[in-house]
Parts: structure tokens; sequence; C-alpha cells
């Protein structure tokens, strides 16, 4: 896994930064020679921050800035990567208010994971140079973004939903699909030939399965998830669970058909539905645990939303007028 994917999962643990808060901060004029982008409580986010994290942006969507080019689209996606840097300045300043921090164990136990994941300390350190850090940048870094990830945590806590909360979801849950697939990992910033050699090694399995070969089997052997130990079986899910891709393509497959290979931000797929609800009834206990889950998800990414509200409104944002 390369560095800035690390870097965008580390960023992406801060559920909802997030697209769905309102936005309603006033623009100011900028002085002369100022380079800021954004101020939060008089703090500024640099025009050279954005740029760079703008780029880990879109990367983590599976898109590369030369690829937009709608102007509108290109400027709701870079305000977009805004509101992200304003938001997470904003969990730091509150983490700082209230003296929360972490320590410098989680830190470093961090920051050997990440480096576990490469083959020496010179790529390791390389990775660091290309993405803008050393190691004691980065390590400040990581102790920003757990600080941050610990405030968000605390501030959307939410209690557990009530029995007949969830029984009212599971009543009226969305149809579900009991599926397996193989994953084939694309990185997010990865050159069209690269996507294009893993789509053909996608094609050249499915034929395989088309031609009579085990898709569990395949799974195991060659999907690069968590789920491959499990013959790629990923149970049975709502098409809420899933990303829209590759929930369009489940949903739309009947049971025993195997998917085209089907792009997502992970990579390619390709998916075999077992059987629908309708087909296989699931139990009520199954059932119920599914919507629990669900729900719960539900209910977080609301209190998420709510929270980082409640601190951009107690706060002074100006977004900068950029010329």
């Amino acid at each position: 896994m390369k560095l800035k994917l690390m870097l965008m999962m580390l960023a992406l643990l801060l559920p909802g930064l997030l697209l769905t808060v309102a936005r309603t901060e006033a623009v100011a004029d900028p002085t002369f020679g100022e380079i800021a982008v954004a101020r939060v409580n008089g703090v500024e986010i640099g025009q050279m921050q954005l740029e760079h994290y703008f780029v880990d942006y879109l990367q983590a969507q599976g898109r590369m800035v030369g690829s937009i080019r709608n102007p509108i689209a290109y400027n709701r996606l870079r305000n977009a990567a805004l509101d992200d840097l304003i938001d997470k300045e904003l969990l730091w300043q509150e983490a700082s208010k209230r003296g929360i921090h972490v320590d410098d164990q989680s830190v470093l136990d961090n920051y050997t994971a990440l480096r576990s994941e490469f083959t020496s300390d010179e790529v390791f350190n390389r990775r660091l140079e290309d993405a803008g850090f050393n190691s004691v940048t980065f390590k400040h870094y990581l102790r920003r973004e757990l600080t941050s990830q610990r405030m968000l945590a605390d501030l959307s806590q939410v209690a557990a939903a009530p029995d007949a909360e969830v029984q009212a979801f599971y009543r009226e849950a969305s149809p579900r699909v009991h599926a397996r697939h193989i994953l084939l990992l694309v990185e997010p910033n990865a050159d069209a030939e690269k996507a294009e050699a893993v789509h053909h090694q996608a094609l050249q399995l499915r034929a395989r399965i088309i031609k009579g070969e085990d898709f569990a089997q395949l799974a195991r052997q060659y999907s690069q998830d968590t789920r491959a130990a499990d013959d790629g079986d990923l149970g049975y899910f709502s098409r809420e669970s899933m990303v829209s891709e590759f929930a369009d393509a489940a949903f739309g497959l009947k049971a025993g058909v195997i998917s085209e290979p089907v792009r997502t931000i992970y990579g390619w797929h390709l998916i075999k539905v077992e059987n629908t609800v309708e087909d296989s009834a699931i139990s009520d206990t199954q059932g119920l645990a599914m919507a629990r889950h669900a729900l719960e998800q539900q209910r977080q990414g609301q209190a998420t939303r709510a929270a980082l509200q409640r601190l951009r409104a107690a706060s002074k944002i100006e977004r900068v007028a950029e010329r």
C-alpha cells in the first residue's frame, strides 16, 4: 500500500469530513501578498496546503486533477477538499481547548505500522519525501490526525439504538443480496496502464470461472481483501452498505451470474450473487443484527455531521476569495 493511500485512509477515518455539512461561511477579500485560502478562528489554511491535499483527496476517489475537465465539477471538488481541511482544523483546535492529546506511544505505534508496509527505511523515507514529509513532520501529522479522530469520536457519541427502532428499521430495510467477490486492488493514484493491466487480469479470471473453475477457490487464491480466506463471501448486505458502483452491479445480477469486472475506488471486482433475500429468507436474528449495524452507522453519521456543524457555528471561518 502506498503512502498517499495510507494518508487518505487516515484522513477518511474521520467519518463525515464531509460533503454533507452545510457551508455558509463568509468570503473575505485577501490583502496583498496573502496566500491563505481560509482562516479558521484566525488560523490560516495555506493555498499550497490545499493544493497538496486536493491531489490526495481526488486520488482517494480514484480521480486525478488532470482528468476533471468540467470547471464547475473542479471547483465543487476543490471546495469540498477545503471543507475537509477546515473541519480538521476545527477538530484540532477543539481538542487543544479541551486538553485532549494522543500520547507519544500511540503516534509511534501508528508510525511503525505504516513503516512496516515498506521494504526498507530508504523506500519509506523516499515516500515520505514525495508526500512532502520527513519523519519528524510526518509524526506531527499523525498526531494531529489521531487527535482529531479522538475529538470527533468524543463529540459524536451516540447511544445504542432502541430495540423498537431497530425492528422498525429492519421492516423497512432495502432488499439484500448474498454475494461473493474477487477484488484486485488498484491504487487510487495508479496510472491508466496499471489500471488496465489489472482489468485484464480480472477478465482472465472471469473467463476461467465461465469455463467452469470454482469462484470460491479463485477468490481464496487471487482476491486481495480480507474476505479472501472466506472464499470471497460477503454474506448478506444492503445496497446502502456498499459503494454505489459495487451495489449497482450486485443488485442488478441474477443468482449464479458472474459480473463483468466492476471498477470502484478500491480496484476491480468480480461479483457472484449467491441468492437474494427473496430467494433465501434471512432469519430474524440475522436480519435484526444487520439492521442494528446499519442503523447505528446511520445514527453515527448524523451525530458526526451535527458535531461538525456545532463547531462551525461557534467559530469564525473565512473562505478567502482566490485571485
